[in-house]
């Protein structure tokens, strides 16, 4: 009687052990029926506006909705780039017709906004073709993204030249006539160095 016991015990023990090494062969074998592309354009974020600018701009309502817009495009699917192109594309070409700020309406900064909303209307496009590629869509997003910080960068340095214009005391943008006593003490001083 003590000997079945253990002779039970290891029957018992090696029943269950192969039955379980089934189990597992038949989850290996089942297929997952949802594949999600988990594929994520990410970037590190560009060039963001300086205080002052941003302080500049706070009443720009077509801008802060683009700004705000784009932060989403620094992480995102390749599917949701596309789905949201049609959005991003209207935004920006309301921010490109509605510049309001003086100091914005140069031909430069016009141009970057124009090129600007030309990358975004790509990506609108691209949402409508059917073989598009994820490398295509990603290459996009990731100039979208350069172009808006490149944006950014000429706002900043249009409003750093007209802090640094505000703390000069001569002012830059007038040129500074001189005495004529001066001019010609240059001239004589120019023309001594010649005959040396």
């Amino acid at each position: 009687m003590k000997t079945i016991y253990p002779v039970l015990f290891l029957i018992l023990l090696l029943t269950f052990s192969c039955t379980g090494g089934k189990r597992t062969q038949a989850n290996e074998n089942t297929i997952d029926s949802l594949v999600i592309n988990s594929e994520r354009i990410t970037n590190s974020l560009g060039e963001m506006l300086s205080p002052d600018a941003k302080e500049e701009l706070s009443a720009w309502k077509e801008y802060n909705d683009v700004d705000e817009f784009v932060i989403a495009y620094y992480n995102i699917s390749v599917t949701e780039a596309l789905n949201n192109a049609d959005e991003l594309e209207g935004l920006v070409k309301l921010m490109k017709d509605s510049i309001r700020i003086e100091s914005l309406k140069k031909d430069d900064v016009i141009a970057r906004f124009n090129v600007l909303h030309n990358e975004t209307l790509r990506l609108a496009d691209m949402a409508t073709i059917t073989s598009i590629s994820d490398e295509e869509v990603i290459k996009e997003v990731t100039q979208i993204l350069e172009l808006y910080s490149a944006v950014n960068s000429k706002i900043n340095t249009i409003y750093r030249a007209i802090e640094l214009q505000n703390l000069l005391e001569v002012d830059t943008e007038t040129p500074i006539e001189l005495e004529s006593e001066k001019l010609n003490e240059i001239k004589r001083e120019i023309r001594g160095l010649k005959k040396e």
